[in-house]
């Protein structure tokens, strides 16, 4: 029975090869499946309209870069860019210094009240940004800022926070006590600890959650779209939309305008995807 069980018809077996070998090929065909509409965008925006009715999958016969220097150009980028830059900073920092504190108060400390101060922070996460758009926008309007950088950053701070005082929590949760207690002997006290003990240890986490903090505030449409009608303060999601509708029926200049919006999140991805990584699989490492 036994060389029943490691051959097969007189030739060994190698347990687990056929598993990693199928393996390997759900991954390839997950990251053929991703890749391709990036690459077939890319190959759009640098061919003419003529090519694409007849060429609209093979590589360009005539690479036209310069249809990123006339979208550039035609749909004033460089002005939404600044916006969305301007934007996106200060909401990734001031959503990371919040989360951190909110997450390690959360996760390391009782006092009462925790558990319903916790959950009206779960409200961020649980009501959808649909719900919230209409008395928001009358709020901003009280406070005289529709129309302002400060419409856009205050409010995805806030809704941010939300889900990065949750991933922190978890995080701090998690961390062994006797780091604590042996930085509390040492004189530490909790501010010093954060940042001396816990904060080195939280890099994964943290390098996560700022990739997941920029991507959401770089895409984000709807709060843009409502709450600012200046085009000098307009950010790049809804500058795209605003450049769609008007040139149409030329797509290789809407798949360079969506390269253009889109070049941002694969850089920052691209250097971070390691901590990205790191951040994602450290719950499931642990024990």
């Amino acid at each position: 029975m036994r060389g029943c069980s490691d051959t097969v018809s007189g030739v060994p077996m190698r347990p687990g090869r056929g598993f990693a070998v199928s393996q390997q090929t759900v991954l390839t065909a997950f990251m053929v499946l991703a890749l391709f509409p990036i690459v077939l965008m890319w190959l759009t925006a640098l061919k003419t309209s003529a090519e694409l009715a007849t060429n609209p999958f093979g590589l360009p016969e005539q690479w036209r870069f310069d249809n990123f220097a006339e979208t550039w150009r035609q749909g004033n980028f460089a002005v939404y860019l600044r916006s969305s830059v301007i934007v996106v900073v200060p909401v990734v920092a001031g959503a990371l210094a919040l989360s951190v504190l909110a997450g390690y108060a959360f996760g390391r400390f009782r006092f009462r009240g925790r558990g319903v101060l916790f959950a009206v922070f779960l409200l961020g996460i649980m009501v959808p940004t649909e719900g919230l758009i209409i008395p928001l926008y009358y709020f901003m309007d009280d406070l005289s800022l529709l129309n302002t950088y400060w419409a856009l950053i205050l409010p995805q701070i806030a809704l941010s926070t939300s889900f990065g005082a949750f991933w922190m929590r978890a995080f701090f949760a998690d961390v062994p006590g006797e780091l604590v207690d042996a930085a509390a002997v040492d004189g530490a006290g909790p501010l010093t600890t954060l940042w001396r003990v816990l904060l080195p240890l939280a890099r994964p986490a943290l390098g996560t959650l700022s990739v997941l903090l920029f991507m959401w505030t770089w895409n984000e449409f709807l709060l843009a779209l409502v709450l600012v009608q200046d085009e000098s303060v307009r950010t790049l999601p809804v500058a795209l939309s605003f450049f769609q509708n008007q040139y149409t029926a030329q797509v290789p200049l809407l798949a360079a305008a969506s390269t253009i919006v889109s070049f941002p999140i694969l850089v920052i991805y691209a250097l971070l995807h390691r901590r990205f990584i790191e951040g994602m699989v450290a719950g499931s490492v642990k024990g």
